[in-house]
């Protein structure tokens, strides 16, 4: 996933490894990274006490500079348009979900193994690609098709949104105190946030082609929190309420730089 921030065709923007308590070993990666990058690259880390992806989030969200921020996962690879086209979408009061391209058990394995013949995806050819989509190694190409933007015409709900990529303002994530920590275990922190956005009359823009994603292939999560994350995310939507409970101002200084 890093090696595809080296291929973008934009690289005026930082980079915050948000680290949810690995080891050393993800550590010494990011250093190696860090060294053959044009850009600024930090490594945001906390201890392991569990799945904490809000939490990791804000501590990077914290730590970021810039005005415009991009939240990804780990497990998806962005086209080498990413970047730019993401900053071309940039518009006041509106934040702006991706979408994501599934790649097969496979062809994760295949891309991953070093002994593979699979070379990077962002050195993939166009015959390439759609020769892994006719395989079914891939679920579609879209996503990852640059089209002319025609600019948001309405706001889109919130199920639009997934944490796979969100971007928008940093002062509107700010406004809503970012990710809420309430939520632990896998899932709906990222619905979470989307709703008190739109609660805060920041408007929704699904994006459909150009900043895709491909999402590499892995077991899923455990969902062992899913129901008591639910409750959490219903009673959201019956409060109108717009700032996490436990969020972004509770979060300066719980996590650290490892660099």
């Amino acid at each position: 996933m890093l090696r595809a921030y080296l291929a973008q065709r934009d690289q005026d923007f930082e980079l915050l490894v948000a680290d949810d308590g690995s080891t050393e070993e993800t550590r010494l990666v990011v250093d190696r990274f860090r060294a053959a990058a044009m850009f600024a690259v930090e490594h945001v880390w906390h201890a392991d006490t569990g799945f904490r992806l809000a939490a990791i989030r804000n501590r990077a969200l914290a730590m970021a500079s810039g005005e415009y921020v991009v939240f990804t996962d780990g497990d998806c690879v962005p086209g080498r348009g990413f970047t730019a086209n993401l900053k071309s979408l940039a518009r006041p009061d509106w934040f702006v979900a991706g979408s994501r391209i599934l790649m097969s058990e496979s062809a994760t394995r295949d891309l991953l193994d070093p002994e593979s013949d699979v070379p990077p995806l962002d050195t993939w050819s166009s015959s390439r690609w759609l020769k892994a989509r006719l395989r079914g190694d891939l679920n579609r190409l879209m996503p990852l098709v640059r089209l002319p933007s025609l600019g948001p015409t309405r706001s889109e709900g919130w199920k639009a949104c997934r944490g796979f990529c969100i971007a928008g303002w940093r002062r509107d994530f700010v406004g809503v105190n970012g990710f809420d920590e309430s939520y632990e275990g896998w899932g709906l922190e990222d619905s979470d946030l989307a709703i008190r956005m739109l609660q805060r009359g920041v408007k929704l823009r699904k994006v459909r082609n150009g900043i895709g994603l491909v999402h590499l292939w892995h077991p899923e999560n455990p969902r062992d929190n899913l129901e008591q994350n639910q409750k959490l995310l219903d009673e959201l939507q019956a409060s109108g309420r717009t700032r996490a409970l436990r969020g972004l101002s509770e979060a300066s200084g719980r996590g650290r730089r490892t660099a």
